[in-house]
């Protein structure tokens, strides 16, 4: 995608800005964005006529480009913002918007209208624009990726901004299009930076209004011209197998992109409906266990891996634990059958380890496979607040991990017991990390564990009793 060039430095010598000129407390010229405005009605005008005789899509000037782009820049500055608001300017790029053919100029205005609500008041004067959100809102069904980009981006923005996200949550609500434009972005799209904007959206707006997430959950495509009955038989829903197509696009290319989807998909698992919409897809969820348990089992807390990484996977992890501990809990037999989930079994103890392991060592100055030097540690303040973060993301994965783990215990055969240690998934010291974070929440699941252990492994057993006084003889 082309980047908009930042304004080039001004040459007071050629082109002084007065102080009557000078929009706010910027040097930028009110005169200069007036004539650039006026060149783009022009433009568009033109174009309307151009593109009616020739039928097809109309391409920018590279003048009038690099001009609109600098506008495109100021519109960071708040004064800037401001300014364009005061002139009505939401409503002059609503009127492009409309009648333009140029796909690069389209994007050009959704991103200066993106830029304008990073600011609450000017935001706020977008939101109170009904037509405005009504044009931004179809825009998700355009064709060109960059001007989704600046939709999506600028939506985000405003449902981020406390003030107006629920007018915005209410609007989308309201147009079902914008499921199925979503939907089909992420079916479809390989544009990694895209389906992240987009996954930020969908995850902001099901944190913001649990009943637009349901109704999204129950809604599905009916064919055209479907009878009832067949449309019955094409009732699963959409929504998951959306999410999973994206997470599978972003997967290489983004951590941040994917952690964003397994975050939504953990939503979903927040209610009953959507943990149905998952388990009772055509193939019975296999889709979102395959590649959830392949992520987990895979990419993340490897043998390998130094313990500290397990504080930067925290989050993606807690959020994919919490699915697939959703989905064996449902007790589908071919997700609930603990022999071919060893693995599994393997990383939830290695969580529990390396979270004991983090708390012996400092957290600062962390080496990274790639890295040929200590990462320099950030001030203070900054490293208390990231400091509390990261404890927050650890808490969570420690519950969802304990969770998880104490419903395969109070599952596990004596054989299968016997079989991990073999394998190497259970040892001396991850049954005693494993139990002192079970206990004393999950004291019926370590008794279990530990009658099983006396008849296994009668040595590790003893040391569990010596160690935890309160498990029985």
């Amino acid at each position: 995608m082309d980047r908009n060039p930042s304004p080039p430095p001004s040459d007071e010598s050629d082109n002084e800005t007065t102080g009557d000129d000078a929009i706010g407390n910027t040097v930028y010229s009110k005169h200069w964005l007036f004539g650039t405005l006026m060149e783009l009605i022009k433009f568009v005008s033109s174009e309307g006529e151009e593109a009616e005789v020739l039928k097809t899509e109309t391409q920018l000037d590279e003048d009038l480009e690099n001009e609109i782009c600098k506008v495109w820049d100021m519109s960071m500055d708040e004064d800037v913002a401001l300014f364009l608001q005061e002139f009505n300017v939401t409503d002059i790029l609503l009127g492009i918007i409309g009648k333009s053919k140029c796909p690069r100029l389209t994007e050009i205005c959704v991103g200066i209208l993106g830029n304008m609500a990073c600011y609450k008041e000017t935001c706020q004067s977008i939101t109170n624009n009904d037509n405005l959100v009504e044009v931004l809102l179809l825009l998700l069904g355009d064709s060109d990726p960059p001007t989704l980009l600046e939709t999506s981006r600028l939506i985000l923005t405003c449902l981020s901004q406390p003030d107006v996200a629920t007018i915005w949550a209410d609007q989308i609500h309201k147009k079902p299009a914008v499921r199925d434009h979503v939907c089909f972005i992420m079916q479809s799209s390989t544009n990694t930076d895209l389906l992240g904007k987009i996954g930020e959206m969908i995850d902001k707006l099901f944190d913001l209004d649990k009943e637009l997430m349901l109704s999204w959950i129950r809604e599905s495509k009916k064919l055209p011209g479907a009878p009832v009955t067949e449309h019955e038989k094409t009732t699963e829903i959409l929504l998951v197998p959306c999410l999973l197509e994206a997470a599978k696009q972003v997967r290489s290319n983004s951590v941040e992109g994917l952690e964003i989807y397994v975050h939504i998909l953990q939503l979903l698992t927040t209610v009953d409906e959507g943990i149905q919409a998952i388990v009772k897809t055509p193939d019975k969820g296999e889709a979102t266990w395959t590649l959830l348990y392949d992520i987990v089992c895979t990419d993340l807390c490897q043998d390998d891996d130094p313990s500290i990484f397990i504080e930067e996977q925290a989050s993606v992890l807690s959020s994919a634990l919490a699915i697939l501990s959703a989905i064996f809990a449902s007790h589908v037999e071919k997700y609930s059958e603990i022999e071919q989930n060893l693995p599994l079994l393997g990383t939830l103890l290695r969580v529990l380890f390396y979270a004991e392991d983090c708390k012996k060592k400092p957290s600062e100055g962390t080496r990274r496979p790639s890295a040929d030097k200590w990462s320099v540690p950030s001030p203070a303040g900054a490293q208390k607040g990231k400091r509390q973060k990261s404890d927050f993301h650890m808490k969570i994965l420690l519950n969802i991990s304990c969770e998880f783990l104490s419903e395969i215990f109070m599952d596990v055969s004596k054989e299968l017991v016997s079989r991990s240690f073999k394998e190497g998934y259970l040892s001396q010291e991850m049954c005693l990390c494993a139990v002192h974070h079970l206990l004393p929440v999950y004291t019926t699941t370590v008794e279990r564990f530990h009658d099983i252990l006396k008849e296994v492994q009668p040595d590790i057993a003893e040391q569990l009793q010596l160690k935890f006084h309160n498990l029985r003889s």
